[in-house]
C-alpha cells in the first residue's frame, strides 16, 4: 500500500494524526499501491525523501526539527506516468477497521490471528537515546505521542518484551526496531491498539 496515499488526507497527516483514522480511511475511500522513496513502485510511491542517514552509499541531510508539511492530495499515480493501472483501478479497500483489547492476552491473539498491529505510545527524551535492549522509560520529559507497529514478542533474560517496527531508519536501535517491556502498558503502548482486515472482494474497485 501507499504511504504516499494515506499521508494526503486531511486527518493531520505529518502533524501528527490519528491511527483508527488512517484505517477507517482505508476502509471508506481505500488505498493504492505504492513503494518506497524513488523506487517507481506502484501507483504512488513515498514522496517524501529520507534524511539523516545512508542508505546504499548515499547520505541524505539531516533531518528538519519540524514536521515535513502534508503532501498535496493528488487522485492520480505518479510513477512518472508508467504504472500501467489508473488510479481508481489500484485501489484496494479494507473491510473493517477497530480496536484490539488492551490485555497482552487480547494483543497477542490478534497478532497470531490477522499480523502485526499498530499501536500509539507517548515518546519521551530517554526513547532517542534507546540502542538495544528492552526500553522502560527512566527519564526526560513527554515529547508527544508516536505511532508504531508491534510484530511479535518474547522473553529476553527474563523480561518480557514487544517487538516493535519504528519508522525512523534501520540505522536507530535495533536496526530500526526496538523491544519494549511487555505488560505493564509501558508509556501507554498497550491501551491504543488499532487493526484492520481487507475486503479482498472489493479489489479493483
Amino acid at each position: 500500500m501507499s504511504y504516499s496515499n494515506l499521508t494526503n488526507p486531511s486527518f493531520s497527516s505529518c502533524e501528527g494524526g490519528y491511527p483508527i483514522q488512517a484505517w477507517k480511511w482505508w476502509v471508506k475511500h481505500g488505498l493504492v499501491t505504492g513503494g518506497s522513496y524513488e523506487s517507481q513502485f506502484g501507483c504512488k510511491p513515498y514522496s517524501i525523501a529520507p534524511c539523516g542517514q545512508t542508505v546504499n552509499g548515499v547520505t541524505w541531510p539531516k533531518c528538519p526539527e519540524d514536521t515535513e508539511p502534508t503532501p498535496k492530495c493528488v487522485e492520480a499515480c505518479t510513477s512518472n506516468n508508467t504504472y500501467p493501472t489508473g488510479y481508481l483501478q489500484d485501489k484496494h479497500f479494507g473491510a473493517t477497521a477497530y480496536a484490539v483489547g488492551k490485555k497482552v492476552e487480547q494483543i497477542q491473539t490478534e497478532i497470531l490471528a490477522h499480523g502485526p498491529i499498530e499501536v500509539a505510545f507517548t515518546v519521551y527524551e530517554d526513547f532517542y537515546q534507546y540502542t538495544t535492549g528492552v526500553y522502560v522509560h527512566t527519564a526526560g520529559k513527554s515529547l508527544g505521542g508516536h505511532a508504531v507497529k508491534i510484530l511479535g514478542w518474547g522473553v529476553d533474560n527474563g523480561t518480557p518484551y514487544w517487538l516493535v517496527a519504528n519508522s525512523w531508519n534501520v540505522n536507530w536501535g535495533e536496526k530500526g526496531y526496538f523491544r519494549i517491556i511487555r505488560g505493564l502498558n509501558e508509556c501507554g503502548i498497550e491501551h491504543s491498539a488499532v487493526a484492520g482486515l481487507p475486503d479482498l472482494d472489493r479489489h479493483n474497485a
